[in-house]
């Protein structure tokens, strides 16, 4: 199921829920104040342009979500899009990420994986990306999620040569690009 904008804030305890069990676990290892922040940010990133939300449910819950919305033209700097940026440089930031679907979040329960939850949320929350363009950012100590994203189509884009740092970025199965 997908909902766009503020929609989604009726289902932020449970969203929270879901991103705290998976979120807290190796190799995130995020702390509580971390995990709190996450429905404080929910509130703010509803509103952001093309703002959407996938989320599988079952008579557990929420089993996993996915939130993006569209990468701005001023690139940002917070969180790790500094990383991102000296990892591409400019141009490539440009023509790649900027107006493309900015996956920022996808977290499945454990008890939901190896079932294709990952998979039907990242192709339910890409369906109208523009022009197929859509990605997404992990860290690369996530081998296993590295993995994973490999394993579903996403294609790496290689840092500039003495760039690599903490974050893989990879590009939808279908971006132009890729």
């Amino acid at each position: 199921m997908i909902c766009y904008g503020p929609a989604v804030l009726d289902l932020t305890d449970e969203l929270a829920d879901t991103y705290g069990e998976v979120f807290s676990a190796p190799p995130w290892n995020e702390d509580e104040e971390t995990i709190r922040q996450f429905a404080v940010r929910l509130q703010t990133d509803s509103r952001r342009p093309g703002f959407r939300t996938a989320f599988a449910q079952s008579p557990l819950g929420v089993d996993g979500f996915a939130t993006a919305w569209l990468t701005p033209r001023a690139f940002p700097t917070d969180r790790s899009y500094g990383r991102v940026a000296a990892q591409l440089g400019r141009q490539r930031v440009r023509e790649l990420l900027v107006g493309a679907l900015e996956i920022d979040e996808l977290a499945v329960r454990p008890h939901a994986r190896g079932h294709g939850t990952g998979r039907a949320l990242l192709a339910e929350i890409t369906a109208d990306a523009p022009d197929d363009r859509a990605w997404l950012l992990t860290a690369r100590a996530a081998t296993d999620t590295v993995a994973t994203y490999h394993r579903l189509g996403w294609h790496e884009v290689k840092p500039l040569p003495g760039t690599e740092n903490a974050v893989v970025v990879f590009l939808a199965p279908n971006h132009p690009s890729a």
